[in-house]
C-alpha cells in the first residue's frame, strides 16, 4: 500500500440507510482527513437528505456509475445490506479504491480470504468497520485489563440485548435466504465476537445456541456463543431481540476483581439524534452510568473513557497515507467469520467445534 499525499481522502459512501447516515457520513464530513465527495443512493428521499445535509457532496444513483468515475475518489465505504458487502468491496478494489466495509464483510471465511488476497494484489487497504472497538465501555475495559486491575481474566461476559418481541418480517435482516446473511449472529453477534477476538485472540473452540423465538421469524433472533481462548479465558456472548430483562453490557470476572457495566455506549444515540460528530465532549458518559470494579461489597465506580468512533477513521487515514497498520486487522475480521461459521455448525450439531 502506498500513499504520497496528505490531502483529504476523497471518500465515496455506498449506501445511505442507518449505517451510512448515522455511522459513516458524519465522520467523513467532520474529520479533516476526509472529504465526503459522493454518496451512492437510488432512493429519492435519501438523496434529498444528502443534498440538504451535505450540499457539497455529489449524489450518485448507482455503484456502477460511481465505479465508472473511480479516478475521482480514493476510498469507497460500503454500507449496504449484508449480501452486497463482498461484491461491492470486490468491485471497489478492482476499480483501484481503498475500501472500508461494514461487518460482516463476507458470508464465509473463504470469501473473506479471497477479498484479502485481492486487496493485497491491488495494493489497496481493505478494513472492516468494527466501530464497537471504540465504544467507551470497551475502551475502559481494555485499559483495566492492560493495567492488570482485574488480574487474570477468567470470564468475559458481553451482551447486546433488546426487547423487540414483534419482528419486522419485511426487513432484509429477517430475510431467510442464506445469501442475505440475515439474523442476529451476523448482525450484533459480529460485534461481540470481534471484541472477544480483539481482547484474547483467535479462540480454540466455539459452542453456540442459535434460536428463533418470535412468530414468523426464519433467522436466529436469540443467540448465545461460548468461546475458549488459549490464555484460559472464557468468553460468553449473548445477543437477543427478545430479552425482557436486559443484562449487564459487560461483566468481566478476573482473579483480583470484576468489572460490571450496564447500558449502551452513548455514541449511537447521539449520531441518531444528529449531534455533530467528534466535538470536544464527544462520547462522554454521565457518571451515573459508569461501571464498577471490585469484589462483593467493595466496589468503586470507574469513569468510562469517552467513546471514539472517530479514531477508526483517523486510523484509516494514517494507514493509507503512512502505511501504518489498519485500525482493525483483516486477519481478525477473517477470524470473526471463522467463528460465525463454527457457531452455525455448533448449533446444528449441538456440540463444541474446534478452530
Amino acid at each position: 500500500m502506498t500513499g504520497t499525499t496528505t490531502k483529504p481522502l476523497r471518500a465515496a459512501l455506498l449506501g445511505y440507510g442507518l449505517g451510512g447516515a448515522a455511522f459513516h457520513a458524519p465522520f467523513l464530513a467532520a474529520l479533516p482527513d476526509f472529504d465526503l465527495a459522493a454518496v451512492v443512493t437510488g432512493n429519492p428521499e435519501r438523496a434529498a437528505e444528502v443534498r440538504r445535509r451535505y450540499p457539497d457532496t455529489d449524489v450518485v444513483a448507482s455503484a456502477a456509475e460511481l465505479f465508472g468515475r473511480a479516478a475521482d475518489f480514493d476510498l469507497a465505504v460500503v454500507t449496504v445490506p449484508n449480501r452486497f458487502h463482498a461484491p461491492l468491496a470486490r468491485e471497489a478494489l478492482d476499480a483501484g479504491l481503498h475500501v472500508v466495509v461494514d461487518k460482516p464483510f463476507a458470508g464465509t471465511a473463504a470469501d473473506g480470504r479471497d477479498l484479502a488476497a485481492l486487496a493485497a494484489a491491488r495494493d489497496r487497504l481493505l478494513c472492516v468497520f468494527q466501530n464497537r472497538r471504540w465504544d467507551g465501555d470497551f475502551r475502559t475495559l481494555r485499559g483495566l485489563i492492560d493495567r492488570g486491575d482485574l488480574g487474570d481474566v477468567l470470564r468475559f461476559e458481553s451482551r447486546f440485548e433488546r426487547w423487540r418481541p414483534e419482528a419486522a418480517l419485511d426487513a432484509w435482516k429477517e430475510d431467510t435466504d442464506p445469501a442475505a446473511l440475515g439474523g442476529i449472529l451476523y448482525d450484533l453477534g459480529s460485534h461481540l465476537i470481534d471484541q472477544a477476538v480483539a481482547l484474547f485472540g483467535k479462540p480454540l473452540s466455539v459452542y453456540a445456541e442459535l434460536e428463533r423465538r418470535r412468530p414468523g421469524v426464519g433467522v436466529d433472533d436469540d443467540t448465545f456463543i461460548a468461546l475458549s481462548h488459549a490464555g484460559g479465558e472464557r468468553s460468553h456472548l449473548w445477543t437477543s431481540a427478545v430479552a425482557a430483562d436486559l443484562g449487564p453490557r459487560l461483566r468481566v470476572l478476573g482473579s483480583k476483581a470484576a468489572y460490571v457495566k450496564y447500558g449502551l455506549d452513548v455514541q449511537e444515540a447521539a449520531l441518531r439524534a444528529g449531534t455533530p460528530a467528534a466535538g470536544p465532549d464527544w462520547g462522554t458518559e454521565e457518571p451515573g452510568a459508569w461501571g464498577r470494579i471490585g469484589t462483593p461489597g467493595e466496589t468503586v465506580p470507574v469513569p468510562t473513557l469517552p467513546g471514539a468512533y472517530q479514531d477508526f477513521y483517523t486510523g484509516i487515514a494514517a494507514a493509507i497515507h503512512d502505511g501504518t497498520p489498519p485500525p482493525v486487522p483483516l486477519t481478525e475480521s477473517i477470524t470473526v467469520l471463522e467463528v460465525i461459521e463454527a457457531a452455525q455448525r455448533s448449533a446444528r450439531e449441538g456440540s463444541a467445534v474446534e478452530l
